[in-house]
């Protein structure tokens, strides 16, 4: 069947634009606690766990947009939304849907993915191992 052939040779570019769209809404997370854009209510104090997510938003979403040390970056970023689900949202609800987990828990299995997966060839590690 030539349709899924077709899907196959697409998969590697599909892992780069959404490790790309996922790495700019992460650091997107953190410029807006961090930098105040876009503008926001968060605001949390310097070194709290808050900002410390912030700092985690921003640099690893920034590597992981780029595709610059994207596995480690992504089992960071991983790491840092498990340890958020289950320190700011689960203790609300067993549910995400009621406790507001469902961003963390996706982002942590997605960025969980792409340590596995790699950062696809649209990407600066992919440039640097070429080279």
């Amino acid at each position: 069947m030539a349709f899924p052939n077709t899907l196959d040779a697409w998969s590697p570019r599909v892992l780069s634009i959404v490790r790309i769209v996922a790495g700019l809404i992460f650091l997107a997370h953190g410029s807006a606690k961090l930098l105040g854009f876009p503008a926001s209510d968060l605001n949390p104090p310097m070194f709290s766990m808050g900002w410390n997510a912030g700092v985690v938003e921003l640099i690893a979403g920034a590597l992981i947009a780029l595709g610059l040390f994207t596995r480690p970056a992504a089992f960071i970023a991983s790491g840092t939304m498990a340890f958020a689900y289950f320190l700011a949202h689960a203790p609300n609800s067993f549910f995400p849907v009621l406790n507001g987990g469902d961003a963390a828990i996706l982002y942590c299995f997605l960025f969980l993915y792409i340590f596995f997966a790699g950062p696809g060839p649209w990407s600066i590690d992919a440039q640097r191992k070429a080279a």
